[in-house]
């Protein structure tokens, strides 16, 4: 008979350890299942399996461990067992209904056939609603620390549980219940590989997502498109003032400026560094470089947020390359952070060492009051709040909207979540109708009207936070000397394509109107590290 234990396993218990000893030396037939039904079979246990799910995921507070350290511990962990122990990585593939019987399948392939578990010849050892899946399989199900299934109610510390301590703990080495129960496999391996340190750093990110993402409402695969379909552009105006040695790219999406850049003979001995937070677009990172698309083979990729910590060695660093990524710190984090991840990019530079952000940027005089016209015949102006089913049918229907229907879901749904409110009046002037508000909220609304495939994530996202002369004072505040190259600017593409007849900007003096000039879009910051 085979002991099945599916789970993430990020931790082991002595508790795990004393139960598997029970059940291999005293025997299945003592056993009482969640249900407390005895078990029905006199058979030795033959074998132990560990599922472990969650195995392509790590450098997230729901997985912070990657598969080799869990499976590290596991083996040692198995050598003290008197019975063989096995382990087979099983990839995650979101909310499955059916996980289970995936599990299973995943099981019997990796194992070659080895392992084709059935109700027959395998016990599922499970504490968590997880069971279910596999009780209506048909298997018997063992409790382990689980003390009644319908309260949930349990003996003994989860390996979550302990976990959890230790991200809440100032001495987590010390902490009674981590002492307690912790296997000393498992601690020797936290120990060594300082995981508990990266946990407490995971869980204190409150920007990133449990699974590792800023986002639960972005279409990546939208989102990538726009990435590379701009990367080369953005890669020219940065290329120049790149320095080689070691260059990290920040926010990399999917490696897109790295690939550019291992192209340029310059930069043949220089060694490149792709950080990215987001899993999805890691993981895309990660089969470019397997498919032979960076000619550099010194090209790492590295999952981890730069915003609580740092990204590189202190001092380390000859170039770091950020594109359209501080507006999302500012966005889904919060103004202390954005403050930090400035002082971490100094901190990670050597002397002489440039740090390139290229971003969206605040227009000048942000807080002026502007009279906004906005065409209200180029679409639909029935019911500009209407509820839609999903992403698809909100991004249909938000293009069949007049702009001005448009500004006024923008001014409803614009960082609603974040508490902000976008103030405005609406004034006739010579049988035209004007929105009136600030040139802040004026330039908001511009960079996003059409982004109408992703208009729920972004709904979060500030762009006009500071200006340019506020982004260079911050930086040289945190030590940064201004590179002369650096420069403000509006990307004409946008204004001809998508705000000329569109929309226009005036200001109100002595009675008339004056129309001014589109505010900036595009910065493109270079600090120098003196």
């Amino acid at each position: 008979m085979y002991l099945l234990i599916p789970g993430r396993h990020q931790l082991l218990t002595q508790f795990q350890f004393q139960y598997l000893q029970q059940l291999i030396h005293e025997g299945l037939h003592l056993q009482k299942d969640v249900f407390d039904k005895p078990v029905k079979t006199d058979e030795k246990v033959e074998a132990v399996i560990f599922a472990v799910t969650s195995a392509n995921h790590s450098n997230t507070r729901r997985n912070p461990l990657p598969f080799y350290l869990r499976a590290i511990s596991i083996e040692a962990f198995g050598n003290l067992l008197s019975v063989p122990v096995y382990m087979y990585g099983i990839d995650d593939v979101g909310s499955l209904s059916n996980f289970a019987t995936y599990t299973l399948k995943r099981v019997k392939h990796e194992s070659d056939g080895l392992f084709n578990c059935t109700p027959q010849n395998t016990l599922v050892i499970c504490s968590t609603p997880v069971l279910n899946m596999y009780h209506q399989l048909g298997f018997t199900i063992l409790p382990a620390e689980l003390e009644d299934v319908h309260t949930w109610k349990h003996r003994a510390a989860m390996p979550w549980d302990i976990v959890e301590r230790i991200a809440q703990s100032d001495n987590w080495k010390e902490d009674p219940l981590v002492q307690e129960n912790m296997h000393p496999v498992a601690l020797q391996v936290w120990n060594k590989y300082r995981l508990g340190e990266k946990v407490q750093l995971l869980f204190r990110d409150a920007m990133i997502s449990g699974d590792g993402d800023l986002t639960e409402t972005r279409d990546y695969n939208v989102y990538v498109r726009q990435m590379d379909d701009i990367a080369e552009m953005k890669f020219k105006d940065t290329e120049p003032f790149i320095q080689p040695g070691r260059i990290g790219d920040i926010g990399c999406a999917v490696g897109s400026w790295i690939k550019l850049a291992c192209k340029e003979a310059r930069l043949r001995e220089s060694d490149f560094y792709g950080i990215e937070v987001s899993r999805y677009l890691y993981e895309l990172c990660q089969q470019r470089k397997v498919n032979g698309e960076f000619v550099n083979p010194f090209v790492f990729f590295s999952q981890k947020n730069a915003v609580t910590g740092l990204a590189f060695e202190p001092g380390s660093m000859n170039t770091i390359h950020t594109s359209s990524l501080t507006h999302e710190i500012e966005s889904y984090g919060n103004r202390n952070d954005l403050l930090q991840f400035i002082k971490n990019r100094y901190n990670e530079l050597k002397p002489g060492g440039v740090w390139i952000n290229r971003d969206v940027v605040g227009p000048y005089n942000k807080e002026k009051e502007v009279h906004l016209w906005v065409d209200d015949k180029d679409g639909s102006n029935e019911d500009p709040f209407k509820s839609c089913a999903d992403r698809n049918e909100l991004s249909h229907y938000l293009q069949t909207l007049s702009t001005y229907a448009r500004l006024l879901r923008f001014s409803r749904d614009f960082r609603h979540k974040e508490g902000y409110e976008f103030i405005f009046r609406e004034e006739i002037i010579a049988g035209k109708r004007f929105i009136v508000t600030c040139l802040r909220n004026a330039a908001e609304f511009l960079s996003r009207k059409d982004y109408t495939d992703n208009w729920d994530s972004e709904m979060h996202e500030t762009f006009c936070y500071w200006d340019f002369e506020e982004w260079k004072t911050h930086l040289q505040e945190a030590g940064f000397a201004i590179h002369p190259s650096s420069m403000a600017f509006t990307n004409e593409w946008i204004a001809n394509n998508r705000w000329k007849g569109k929309a226009e900007l005036f200001t109100l003096q002595h009675g008339q109107l004056q129309p001014i000039e589109y505010p900036v879009t595009t910065m493109f910051l270079i600090g120098v590290k003196n």
